[in-house]
């Protein structure tokens, strides 16, 4: 298995842990937490910023003076609330089901100077939009993006219908072609989840290809090269990707760079489409 595609420990709470050490990358460290009743999480990170995104369950969560409870039916059922932690803030997540079930979420952390209060991102804050076409339409939610205020940190939450592609045209962000320099990992919700869905990343100016398997749970890093995504037909995909590099505040706007031989389709999402069957007996 690649050090790229990242399984999930179900023996643990923390059900995976990536930080610049174990990436081999410089800004993001992300994680994946599953409480029990009654468990409880604690962080403190005095030069990072610091994000929350539930997605299964429900949580008593404290940051700062501020005290809420974020919970979600399922990702894909609802959009979530998102805990925003400036440095120096003390964070406290407690799984508080009533009827006995875990409460499962995100956190991840970029370096950051405390531009930005302790706050809670409502859904209704984040930009929606419905991106490409054909076999590569998919919606992409802003969860922590532009127009939402961060110092380092970007968040998106993707939907895939199943037998389509995200991330297409193929893009890069590693500073290749003047693309900007951004970490990034994709976490992976299937539907059925006994599916899978394969993510490539790949460079044009060195040996550099790898194609990752990825079920349910799992998660795929980006530390270098174009990338792109498919779900196979038995299932559609979910993924939430948490990014941090060298764009800092409004900078966080600045798009990847494209993989000039593809970008063709987005003038006509339907160009070379073929009607089946493509050859008869004669």
């Amino acid at each position: 298995m690649s050090d790229h595609l990242i399984k999930p420990d179900p023996s643990s709470k923390i059900r995976m842990a990536i930080t610049p050490e174990s990436a081999g990358w410089t800004y993001l460290s992300y994680a994946i937490v599953k409480l029990g009743p009654g468990e409880t999480h604690e962080q403190l990170l005095a030069d990072q910023e610091t994000a929350i995104v539930p997605l299964e369950g429900e949580g008593a969560v404290t940051i700062g003076e501020i005290e809420t409870t974020l919970s979600r039916t399922s990702v894909f059922d609802e959009m979530p609330r998102v805990g925003y932690a400036p440095p120096g803030t003390a964070i406290s997540v407690t799984c508080s089901s009533h009827d006995g079930s875990s409460f499962e979420f995100a956190i991840g952390s970029a370096p950051a100077e405390g531009r930005y209060p302790a706050r809670i991102i409502e859904p209704t804050e984040m930009a929606s939009e419905l991106r490409g076409g054909g076999a590569a339409y998919r919606q992409v939610n802003n969860v922590l993006a532009p127009p939402i205020d961060a110092e380092r940190l970007i968040l998106y939450e993707v939907y895939v219908p199943r037998g389509s592609w995200s991330g297409w045209p193929p893009h890069c962000h590693d500073g290749y072609d003047g693309s900007p320099y951004l970490e990034e990992t994709y976490y992976f919700r299937l539907d059925p989840a006994d599916g899978f869905c394969i993510h490539r990343n790949w460079r044009i100016d060195e040996a550099f290809d790898e194609a990752l398997v990825a079920g349910d749970r799992d998660c795929a890093l980006v530390t270098k090269g174009y990338h792109s995504t498919a779900a196979a037909p038995g299932s559609h995909m979910f993924f939430l990707n948490f990014l941090a590099g060298e764009l800092v505040d409004g900078e966080r706007v600045t798009p990847p760079c494209f993989h000039d031989a593809y970008t063709w389709i987005e003038q006509d999402w339907d160009r070379f489409g073929w009607d089946l069957p493509r050859v008869r007996a004669r």
